[in-house]
């Protein structure tokens, strides 16, 4: 997604500030503050999948996808207009995805100068295949008995598993 960097295509037809437009992804909603929850459960060392998942349809709602996967870089040039909203933009980002890691992984991210760089490590650590968590899933998926449960409690925990 190419961004604007200079102050003249910082505005649109009508003489208003991109920045300032909801399809912008620089745009912050009022609700969109560093406390708001995007997902339920906290990234650990076993839910990277799902977590990630989740994180990235909340990120494409909120239209900040750009700030993790680097499409978004942080503009260069003289307009602090944009530079200001990018760092804010940036740092709000920083904190949802804090909002939502154990505090073991919190610790190692939080001095990390970007939400890109902390998705990339997020990412590096916990998407790697885990030959002993493999073995663990498969002989969950071996013990799996519906039991008294309802056909859907069965098919939910299987699909947990299986994902």
């Amino acid at each position: 997604m190419e961004v604007p960097n200079s102050r003249e295509s910082n505005t649109s037809k009508y003489g208003k500030s991109t920045i300032d437009e909801p399809s912008s992804p620089y745009f912050l909603h009022h609700s969109d503050g560093p406390g708001l929850v995007l997902v339920s459960q906290p990234l650990t060392r076993d839910n990277y999948p799902s977590w990630s998942r989740a994180m990235l349809i909340a990120l494409s709602v909120k239209n900040k996808l750009g700030f993790i996967n680097g499409s978004i870089k942080k503009p260069k040039g003289n307009d602090l207009n944009l530079l200001n909203s990018w760092i804010r933009n940036n740092n709000v980002v920083i904190s949802w995805i804090l909002n939502f890691v154990s505090k073991e992984i919190f610790a190692s991210v939080i001095f990390s100068n970007s939400s890109y760089e902390i998705w990339l490590d997020l990412k590096d650590r916990f998407q790697q295949r885990n030959g002993p968590r493999i073995f663990q899933l498969c002989r969950e998926l071996m013990n799996l008995i519906q039991d008294h449960s309802t056909v859907s409690v069965y098919f939910t925990k299987l699909k947990t598993i299986w994902e």
